[in-house]
C-alpha cells in the first residue's frame, strides 16, 4: 500500500494544474522539492474555478462517499482504507485548522476536549448548507473490536443552522462517552449540562460521524483525533497515545499534523508519532500554524521556517512537504466571520509580510490550496487502491468460507436422535475395535505385541538346571539340542544343579518307602517358576489397559466431541464401564494363575513324556561330557565344543520345538555329519544287532547308572512340566484379558449406557430440556461460528458496494 500511495504522490506531482479530469488533477502536491522551487506560478483566484460542475468533482463526490458507507461498514477494522487523519498537540491549533477546512465551529474548552475520534464529510454537492450527526458504534467500552457490523445510530435531526451544530457535537461525544444511556437522552441537554456531566468514560474509540452537505466546500473526508497531551494523568496520556498511533500506523492513511511555529518542530509530540508510523515521511503532510505568533524579532526563527516551507531544511524533510496557515484568532472567531473573509484575511496577510510574502510557492500558503491538494491526493489514492481493496476482501472472503468449513456444522437432527445416534455409532465402532474388524487395527496390533512380550517374560522364567555339582561354573541349557541360550531371563530364576536336587528331595521326605521320590520336592520346584507369573501377567494387563484408555479416550473424542457436554457426560458413563471390566479382568487373570498353582495336572501326557525322557536323556549326555559345557573365564555361557551354536541373541522362541521346525533358523546348530562321528557308528552297530530306529539322544540310556539318577530324573521331570505349563499359560492369559475386558465391555456398553441415559432423563424434569442440554454446542465453537457469519455477512456487504460502485463508472 506505501508503494501505492508513492505513486499516487508521482503522479499528482506531475500532473497538470487544471483539474479538467480525474487523469488531470490540478495538484502539485507530491512535488518534490528539488523540482519545486521557481517553477510553478501561482494559481489564479481559487474561488473562480468551479470544480464541482466537472466531471472529477462528481467522481471524487462518488468516490469519497463510497469510503464513507465502507467505513459505516466496519471495513477499515478487515482493509486498509484510504483516509486522512489529522493529529496534533493541545494548542497547536488543531481544531482551528478543522474549523478552517470544514466550515464549522467545534467544542473548544481548557484542558481536552476532543475525547472520541470524529470523522468529518463534506461534499459540495448542494444547493444550502446542511448537516447530520451520526454515532458508529464499533467498540465496547474497553476499546475492544465487537467483532461485527458497526451500529450507526442517526443522532438527532438534520441541523442547517451552523449556529446549533456546535452543541449538538458535544452531545453526541457525549453519548459515545456514556454507552450506558440511550443517544437520545443528550438531544435537549444544553452546553452548560454537558460541561459538568461526569462521562462514564474518559475516551472512546466509536467514531461521531459528521456529514456536511456545504455549496462553498471541497470534498473531502478526514479524521480528527483527540489533541496529543503530556500534563494528565498516566493513564489519559496512554489512551490518546495509542489512539493515535492505531490510526496513523495504516499504510494507506495520509496523516496531517499540525505545528505551531511558536515553538520547535522537535517539541512536537504529533511530529515524533507521524516520523514512527511513516519513517520516510512518504505519507506525512505538515500543517504549520500561528505563523503570526513569531514577532519582528524572530529572524532566525522565520528563516527555519521558511527553509523548511521551502523543503531546503535537511532535518525536517517530507515527500510532500509542508504547508502554511493562518487561522482566526479568538477576536476574529467572536466576529463570525464568513468562509471567504477568514481565507481574504490570511492571503493578505502572507502577501504583505516578510518573509513569507517572497517565497516563490504561494501554493504552499492558506487553506484553499492545501484543502484542494489534499483532496486531490486522497481521490488519487483512493482510485490507485480500489483494485487491491477488492483483492484483499476476496482474499478474506475466501479464508472466512475456508474457517466456516472447518467447524462441526451446526445441529440439524432432532437432540434425542442425534443423541442416540452418536451412542449407537460409539458403541458399534468399539465392537470393531475389539473384533479387529475396523479399519483401524491399532487396538488389535498393539495388543499382540504386548502378548508377544508376555510370551518372551513367561519363557524367560524357564527352570536353569544344570546337572552338575558346581552349576555356575557351566552353561545354561535352554532347549534340549543345545542351539539355544535365553537372552532375557527373569532375575527370579535362580541356577540349580544336582546338590540343590537333592536338598529339595531331602527336605520333602515324609514317610515315603526308599526309591521313592517325594511329589512334594517336584511341587516345590514347580511352584519356584510359575510364582515368577505373577509379575509379568500383571505388566501385560496394565499395558493392555493402558491401550483401552488411549482407545476409548480418542473415541469418545470422536463421536462425542462436537457436543461438550454429552463428550463429559457419556465418557464418564464409559468409564465407570471401562473400570468395572478392568477389575474383572484382574480377577480373571489372578484366577487364570491360580489355575497353575494346583493340581499341577495335564492330560497332554504324550507330549509330557516325550520333553521327560529327551531332557533326561540331554541332562545324562551333558553331564557325561562336563568340558563341552564348561562356561568361558569370562563368565559367557558358550560351550566349547565347536558344534554348539552361538548365544540366542534375539527375542527367545517359545520352546525346543520351535527350533526344529525353521530350516533357515541363524539359532540352529551347524552340525556335524552324523557319517563320521562315533555317535553314528554306534547307532549302526545297535542297528545290525537289530536295536532300529535310535536316536543319538538315547544312546544316553547306555550310559552307567549315574550317583545322581535321581535328581536327574526330577529335572526332567519338572523341566517338561514346565513346557506343557508354559504352553497353555501363554495362550490363557491373553485369552482372559480378551473376553473378561474388551469383548466384555464391548457387549455391556451399549446396553449400560442406554439404561444409565434413560434414568436420568426419567428422574428429570423436562426430557426435550435435557436432550437439548446434551447436544448444546460448545461455547467457543457456537461463537467463533457466529463470530465468522458476522464477518462473512460484512465481507458481502463490502464486496456488494465495491462492485456497485466499479459497475456504475
Amino acid at each position: 500500500m506505501s508503494k501505492i500511495l508513492t505513486s499516487t504522490m508521482d503522479s499528482l506531482r506531475n500532473g497538470p494544474r487544471q483539474a479538467a479530469s480525474i487523469t488531470e488533477p490540478s495538484s502539485i502536491f507530491g512535488t518534490s522539492y528539488s523540482s519545486l522551487a521557481g517553477s510553478v506560478s501561482p494559481p489564479e483566484v481559487w474561488e473562480e474555478v468551479d470544480i464541482s460542475s466537472t466531471d472529477y468533482a462528481r467522481r471524487r463526490s462518488e468516490l469519497i462517499q463510497m469510503m464513507v458507507d465502507l467505513r459505516s461498514m466496519g471495513a477499515d477494522a478487515l482493509i486498509d482504507l484510504p483516509s486522512v487523519v489529522v493529529i496534533g498537540g493541545q494548542s497547536a491549533g488543531k481544531s482551528s485548522l478543522v474549523e478552517a477546512v470544514s466550515g464549522i465551529n467545534v467544542p473548544r474548552d481548557s484542558g481536552t476536549c476532543t475525547r472520541c475520534p470524529m470523522e468529518c464529510t463534506m461534499s459540495s454537492h448542494a444547493s444550502s448548507w446542511s448537516c447530520t450527526i451520526t454515532l458508529r458504534i464499533g467498540f465496547d467500552r474497553n476499546g475492544l473490536d465487537l467483532q461485527k457490523k458497526p451500529t450507526n445510530v442517526p443522532f438527532g435531526r438534520t441541523i442547517t443552522d451552523k449556529d446549533e451544530f456546535e452543541v449538538w457535537l458535544r452531545r453526541a461525544q457525549a453519548a459515545v462517552l456514556n454507552p450506558d444511556a440511550p443517544s437520545s437522552t443528550f438531544h435537549t441537554k444544553t452546553i452548560e449540562e454537558l460541561r459538568n456531566m461526569r462521562n462514564t468514560l474518559k475516551f472512546s474509540r466509536n467514531v461521531v460521524c459528521v456529514s456536511i452537505e456545504d455549496p462553498d466546500a471541497t470534498d473531502l473526508s478526514f479524521y480528527d483525533l483527540p489533541g496529543l497531551i503530556q500534563n494528565e494523568e498516566a493513564e489519559i496520556v496512554a489512551l490518546v497515545k495509542n489512539l493515535v498511533e492505531h490510526y496513523t500506523k495504516k499504510e494507506n492513511t495520509i496523516i496531517l499534523t499540525t505545528i505551531p511555529m511558536s515553538d520547535d518542530m522537535e517539541n512536537q509530540q504529533s511530529m515524533s508519532l507521524a516520523r514512527a508510523a511513516d519513517p520516510d515521511g512518504k505519507r506525512t503532510i505538515g500543517v504549520l500554524t500561528k505563523p503570526d505568533t513569531l514577532g519582528d524579532g524572530a529572524i532566525n526563527q522565520r528563516r527555519k521556517w521558511v527553509e523548511i516551507i521551502e523543503g531546503r531544511s535537511e532535518d525536517h524533510t517530507l515527500r510532500h512537504g509542508f504547508y502554511c496557515v493562518r487561522l482566526p484568532d479568538d477576536a476574529e472567531r467572536a466576529q463570525r466571520l464568513s468562509r471567504a473573509e477568514s481565507q481574504r484575511r490570511a492571503a493578505e496577510y502572507f502577501d504583505t509580510t516578510s518573509p513569507w510574502k517572497d517565497v516563490t510557492d504561494r501554493h504552499r500558503f492558506g487553506i484553499p490550496g492545501f484543502v484542494s491538494d489534499v483532496s486531490q491526493l486522497l481521490i488519487r489514492l483512493i482510485e490507485e487502491t480500489l483494485p487491491c481493496l477488492r483483492d484483499d476482501v476476496d482474499k478474506l472472503f475466501a479464508k472466512c468460507i475456508e474457517d466456516l468449513e472447518e467447524l462441526p456444522p451446526p445441529l440439524a437432527n432432532d437432540p434425542q436422535i442425534e443423541v442416540l445416534g452418536r451412542l449407537n455409532a460409539f458403541c458399534d465402532v468399539f465392537k470393531k475395535f475389539v473384533n479387529g474388524s475396523h479399519e483401524d487395527k491399532r487396538l488389535a496390533q498393539r495388543n499382540r505385541a504386548l502378548y508377544a512380550n508376555f510370551k518372551r517374560d513367561i519363557r524367560g522364567t524357564a527352570p536353569d538346571f544344570r546337572p552338575f555339582t558346581h552349576p555356575e561354573q557351566y552353561i545354561s541349557l535352554d532347549d534340549t539340542e543345545g542351539n539355544m541360550t535365553l537372552s532375557e531371563r527373569d532375575p527370579g530364576v535362580k541356577v540349580v544343579g544336582v546338590n540343590d536336587i537333592r536338598k529339595v528331595i531331602q527336605e520333602a521326605i515324609g514317610w515315603e518307602l526308599p526309591n521313592n521320590v517325594p511329589y512334594q520336592a517336584k511341587a516345590n520346584l514347580i511352584a519356584q517358576f510359575t510364582k515368577l507369573w505373577v509379575g509379568p501377567s500383571e505388566r501385560c494387563l496394565a499395558d493392555i489397559n493402558d491401550v483401552l484408555d488411549e482407545v476409548i479416550n480418542r473415541l469418545v473424542s470422536t463421536h462425542f466431541g462436537r457436543f461438550k457436554v454429552l463428550e463429559d457426560y457419556f465418557g464418564k458413563l464409559i468409564r465407570i464401564q471401562v473400570d468395572i471390566c478392568k477389575a474383572r479382568a484382574q480377577v480373571a487373570v489372578k484366577t487364570a494363575l491360580d489355575l497353575e498353582t494346583t493340581p499341577h495336572y495335564t492330560q497332554n501326557t504324550h507330549y509330557l513324556q516325550t520333553l521327560r525322557d529327551k531332557w533326561l536323556s540331554h541332562y545324562k549326555t551333558v553331564r557325561s561330557r562336563p568340558s563341552q559345557y564348561k562356561a568361558q573365564e569370562d563368565g559367557v555361557s558358550v560351550p566349547l565344543r565347536p558344534e554348539t551354536p552361538k548365544p540366542f541373541e534375539n527375542r527367545p522362541i517359545l520352546d525346543d520345538t520351535d527350533f526344529k521346525s525353521s530350516k533357515n533358523s541363524k539359532l540352529r546348530m551347524q552340525s556335524t555329519p552324523l557319517a563320521d562321528t562315533p555317535e553314528a557308528k554306534a547307532l549302526r552297530a545297535l542297528a545290525d544287532a537289530g536295536y532300529a530306529n535310535l536316536r543319538v539322544s538315547d544312546l544316553a540310556r547306555l550310559l552307567p547308572p549315574d550317583s545322581f539318577e535321581e535328581e536327574l530324573s526330577v529335572m526332567a521331570d519338572v523341566r517338561a512340566y514346565y513346557h506343557v505349563a508354559y504352553k497353555r499359560i501363554i495362550d490363557h492369559i491373553p485369552f482372559t484379558i480378551e473376553h473378561a475386558l474388551h469383548h466384555a465391555l464391548a457387549g455391556q456398553l451399549s446396553q449400560s449406557l442406554l439404561t444409565s441415559l434413560l434414568t436420568d432423563i426419567v428422574s428429570g424434569t423436562n426430557f426435550s430440556e435435557r436432550m437439548n442440554e446434551l447436544v448444546s454446542e460448545d461455547a467457543s465453537i457456537a461463537q467463533k461460528r457466529t463470530k465468522l457469519s458476522t464477518k462473512k455477512q460484512r465481507l458481502l456487504d463490502i464486496r456488494r458496494r465495491l462492485v456497485t460502485f466499479a459497475d456504475s463508472t
